[in-house]
């Protein structure tokens, strides 16, 4: 059969790919310690499941508006104004399947054949393949561990070309953890507020997930005078602990948000109403479940990361956000295990799979080869035995 030529251009994520793996071994029997995953081990608070249900009961179980229902795009509006000093109208709010869907929607009504979306690397992996599949070209630029990940502002503004529509940021990172203070931010800002048709696409998706002190800030918040040029992606996922549930949310210019409902209305139409009903729930309730959520987070980091670090071969930076480790394993490239050359982050991942049951995300795909992604989103106790089996990975090195 043949197929569309956009299909080819694309790769499956290779974190879903390496979970999946991962919850199969799991359910035949084998002790997997799993660092693959991205979202919360915490369960949903017990007040958004309570409002879920009294959707279903009061049978709010129909179609809305594709664009979600009032109450919601009103309350993100507050969220918005609340925590990000942000001004949007509920017309400027489009409540999507998920973050990621909120992000496909954006590109597809964004980008002509050929356009160019400036991406910062290490990036998320799904970043270029959804700009891909619009039509679209990934640009990458290139950060470094020592600068804290944090773009050279020259490399940025190289970048920039007469096709480039966007520029992604994504800060608290996936994959890094970095959190952009607010020089590298208004370095950011001030290059996209200078080409006066570009578009800044801040994902703020972990900004609830901080262990650093002071607020969140994205890029407009430093450079205002892009307030018109910004769309927001954010969604209940991480600080709530609702990936499956799938809500994510984009606030941005009028035009681009109704171009980006005109795609969502000939593909998904609205997320789950009942959904809508429990992410409602989560913006208008207490944050305590939250806070418990990032006190543990900071305490697994912090074992994680000492412990990653005194592996021979092994550095770790400490991240400042999201629930991922990125440690740095060029000490063990180049090395063997059991007669098997590893010549990269893949062949890592694959032997630590395969022989020492600990699923860690190669860092290639995320554009940052030498380096491996490890979520810390399960117990201490998992943690203390994956590092167990990561020292005995490194005592084995030949």
């Amino acid at each position: 059969m043949k197929l569309a030529d956009r299909v080819q251009l694309v790769k499956p994520s290779p974190t879903l790919a390496l979970n999946a793996r991962a919850k199969a071994l799991a359910a035949a029997g084998v002790d997997v310690v799993g660092f693959a995953a991205g979202e919360p081990d915490f369960d949903t608070p017990d007040f958004v499941k309570a409002a879920a249900v009294e959707a279903i009961r009061q049978g709010f179980t129909k179609y809305t508006a594709t664009a979600g229902i009032p109450e919601l795009r009103a309350a993100i509006c507050e969220k918005l104004k609340k925590d990000n000093n942000m001004s949007f109208t509920p017309e400027q709010v489009l409540v999507s399947a998920g973050a990621k869907h909120s992000l496909y929607n954006l590109f597809q009504a964004l980008l002509s054949p050929g356009d160019e979306v400036v991406i910062l690397a290490p990036y998320w992996v799904s970043y270029p393949d959804m700009v891909l599949l619009a039509g679209g070209r990934p640009v990458f630029v290139g950060t470094r561990e020592e600068d804290g990940y944090a773009p050279d502002p020259r490399a940025l503004e190289q970048a920039f070309t007469p096709r480039t529509r966007a520029v992604i940021v994504n800060s608290p990172s996936n994959p890094t953890g970095a959190v952009l203070g607010r020089e590298a931010l208004a370095a950011i800002g001030k290059a996209i507020a200078a080409r006066g048709d570009v578009l800044l696409v801040t994902d703020d998706i972990y900004e609830k997930l901080i262990y650093v002190d002071g607020p969140f800030l994205n890029a407009a918040n430093v450079v205002p005078e892009l307030a018109d040029r910004t769309v927001v992606v954010n969604g209940a996922s991480k600080a709530f602990a609702m990936t499956g549930w799938r809500m994510g949310y984009a606030a941005g210019p009028k035009p681009l948000i109704a171009a980006m409902q005109m795609v969502q209305d000939q593909s998904t139409s609205n997320c789950s109403s009942i959904t809508q009903k429990a992410a409602l729930a989560a913006l208008q309730g207490p944050t305590e479940p939250l806070e418990k959520m990032v006190a543990e987070y900071r305490v697994r980091r912090d074992l994680f990361v000492s412990g990653l670090n005194a592996i021979p071969g092994v550095t770790c930076r400490l991240p400042e956000g999201a629930f991922y480790v990125f440690p740095n394993v060029h000490g063990w490239m180049g090395k063997k295990f059991k007669g098997k050359s590893l010549d990269g982050s893949v062949a890592i991942s694959e032997a630590l799979l395969e022989e020492l049951k600990v699923a860690a995300v190669p860092g290639f795909p995320f554009g940052a080869e030498g380096f491996l992604r490890m979520s810390f989103v399960t117990s201490r106790a998992n943690l203390e035995k994956g590092l167990g089996r990561l020292r005995d990975f490194a005592a084995a090195l030949g």
